[in-house]
Parts: C-alpha cells; sequence; structure tokens
C-alpha cells in the first residue's frame, strides 16, 4: 500500500490514462457544454409533458438523480430513471423520454427505443459525437439531442466526464421547460470549480489537501456516505466512483429515511467497528430538522464505536454544493485509489462481465 500522496511519481505510475487530468477538467467539460447546447432546440411540444423517463446505465443515469434532487423544488413532473430493458407502463405520448449513453452504445437503452416511440412518447437523447447506433438512430429519427465531443475527458471513463452527462442532461430538461437555467449562475458555478480544483489537485500536500486528507482515514474501510434531500443524488454518484475508481467497497444511506432503519444494524457484525467509517455530508442548506437528525445520527454511530468523518459543503445554492460535493468526490476516491495502489481508469472485472454477457 503506498502511503505518501505527496510522491508525484506515484501518479506517474498508476495514472498512465490521465484520470486526474479528466477531474481537473470538470470546469472546462462544463463551459464546453454550455457554448455548444446554447443552439439546442427541443420542440415547444415537449414541454406539455406531464411525467419524465430517463433510460441509462451506470455512468449514464448518475447525472440525471443529481439534476432531479438538485432541482426538486423547481420540476413538477414527476422523473423516473429506469436502468434496464423494460418500459414503464406509465410511458405514454405525454411522456417525456430521455435516453441516455455516454458511448452511444449501452444496449438497455438502444433495446427499448421501438417500444417507446411506438407509444409515441417524446423522445430525446444525449451521447458523445461519432457514429454510435444511439447517434444514427438520433439524426436519422430527427430527435433532440445533444451530441458532445468529449475532448476534456481524457481518460474516457463516463463517470469522470459527469460535466458533459450532468450538465447536458440539465440543458436538455431545461429546454423542455422542466426548470429554469440562468447563464449568470452557470459561469459562477465554474468559475467556483475552478477555484476549488487548485485546492485539491495532486501537486498540493497532504496538509493543505482536504481530499487527500480523508483518503488517507478511508483506507482499508468501507465508505458508508450519508446525506440529503438535494444531495441524494451526489450519494450514487460518489458510491459509484468509490467502487470503480478506488476499487473498494462502499455504501450510502440517505437522511431522514435511515433513522427509521439502519441504526440498529450498526450492533452486527461486530467487526462494524473495524470495517465501516461513515462519511457524513453536512450542508446548511438542509431542513432544520435534517440538520438535528445528523448530529444525532453521528451520536448514534460514536456509540457503537464505529468511526464517522465530516464534510460540510460551502456555496450559496444547491447547485453550487451538489457540483462541490460532485468534485471533491472525485479527488477522493481517485486518491483512494492510489493509497489502494490501483489503476484509477481499470474496471476488469466490469470488462469481463460485459464480456461474458455478450457470448
Amino acid at each position: 500500500m503506498i502511503n505518501n500522496l505527496d510522491e508525484q511519481k506515484i501518479y506517474k505510475k498508476l495514472d498512465p490514462n490521465q484520470v486526474a487530468k479528466s477531474i481537473e477538467s470538470l470546469a472546462w467539460q462544463m463551459k464546453q457544454v454550455w457554448e455548444e447546447a446554447a443552439s439546442l432546440e427541443v420542440p415547444v411540444s415537449y414541454g406539455q409533458a406531464t411525467n419524465v423517463v430517463v433510460n441509462g446505465m451506470g455512468g449514464s443515469n448518475i447525472g440525471v438523480g443529481l439534476v432531479k434532487d438538485v432541482f426538486s423544488d423547481q420540476i413538477k413532473l414527476p422523473i423516473t430513471i429506469t436502468a434496464g430493458y423494460e418500459v414503464p407502463a406509465m410511458v405514454g405520448r405525454q411522456t417525456l423520454y430521455l435516453l441516455s449513453s455516454y458511448s452511444g452504445t449501452t444496449e438497455e437503452v438502444l433495446s427499448v427505443y421501438e417500444e417507446v416511440k411506438s407509444r409515441g412518447a417524446k423522445i430525446m437523447a444525449i451521447c458523445q459525437q461519432g457514429d454510435s447506433k444511439l447517434a444514427q438512430l438520433a439524426l436519422k429519427e430527427n430527435l433532440p439531442a445533444y451530441f458532445f465531443k468529449p475532448e476534456h475527458n481524457p481518460c474516457g471513463q463516463p463517470r469522470l466526464g459527469l460535466g458533459y452527462s450532468v450538465l447536458g442532461v440539465a440543458i436538455l430538461l431545461a429546454k423542455a421547460g422542466l426548470f429554469s437555467l440562468s447563464e449568470k449562475e452557470i459561469k459562477k458555478l465554474i468559475t467556483n470549480l475552478e477555484l476549488s480544483d487548485q485546492k485539491l489537485r495532486p501537486n498540493v500536500p497532504v496538509k493543505n489537501n482536504q481530499a487527500k486528507q480523508m483518503a488517507l482515514k478511508l483506507v482499508q474501510k468501507i465508505p458508508v456516505i450519508v446525506g440529503a434531500e438535494f444531495l441524494s443524488g451526489n450519494l450514487k454518484i460518489w458510491r459509484n466512483q468509490f467502487n470503480e475508481t478506488s476499487k473498494n467497497f462502499s455504501a450510502f444511506l440517505e437522511l431522514p429515511d435511515m433513522n427509521h432503519y439502519a441504526l440498529e444494524g450498526l450492533v452486527n457484525p461486530t467487526s462494524n467497528r473495524d470495517n465501516l467509517t461513515f462519511l457524513f455530508v453536512d450542508s446548511k442548506l438542509y431542513h432544520p430538522r435534517v440538520q438535528k437528525r445528523a448530529k444525532l445520527t453521528k451520536q448514534v454511530v460514536k456509540k457503537n464505536d464505529i468511526e464517522y468523518l465530516e464534510h460540510e459543503l460551502s456555496g450559496s445554492s444547491k447547485l453550487e454544493q451538489a457540483f462541490a460535493m460532485l468534485q471533491f468526490g472525485c479527488w477522493v476516491t481517485y486518491y483512494l485509489a492510489m493509497l489502494n495502489n490501483v489503476n484509477p481508469v481499470k474496471i476488469p472485472w466490469v470488462d469481463w462481465f460485459k464480456e461474458e454477457l455478450g457470448k
């Protein structure tokens, strides 16, 4: 196990695919999306939808979850995220249906198109530029779509191209009338991310780098991420990145729901006190009762002799805090990958699974 995150040679050794560069480029990804998506057009009829369904897998649906929860106080339509081959019975002419596939080749997403089309749904798509099946389909069927060129995601992994998928989805849904996005707030968000990223990069020593500090406390632990409300979508993103980037099992729990079932499960197995580390994501934008619940939950965790960490988000808006958490989580899981002595871009078991599934 590596224990010195300030030795720059470890990054050259374990990160030949430029994962760090992809993380550093989050703000640039978002700049690119904002400039390119300005010309996107969505038919007025799409704004008449009464429900929204998004089909996407893994890194292609986690961004939708973030958008759904951050803008929950504006979105008046129910949004369902499906990750599979089935089309929900509710899908019909009044459904806004988004096909989301970073690569444009995801078989589950492609498999539902004909059924969704036959029901008369209002279909949109998002994927990277190229001649993928989804890109070809969207062009052939003249679907409202955003095709991004992932030039600021050199490692190529969808979970590290979230500037494209999160903001791309947000703009598509905003143009369909679900909520509003202002140029002023997006520019402020991008500026803030550029500034905060400077404090989290590999050349910043441990003593001044919060992401490195947290990663060091998570070595050989199972992180259990705890958050609430508008950050619920972020919990899934961070969980996914712990698993795929760090090759480190992780889970998440949501407040206040977890207070109604999870507290009693801390007692057993007794190895919980050795294996688990709870990671509380705190925000002053949570409901006051949720903030009180978080404090009490920490006490319960401590009384069960289980370690917990805290990370309080700054930012004046829910959108700012959600992206701050997104950026911080990317760096923490990257540094944990270094400590676990693994290449953060490789996903050997996922690759094996896909190969076997295709036989």
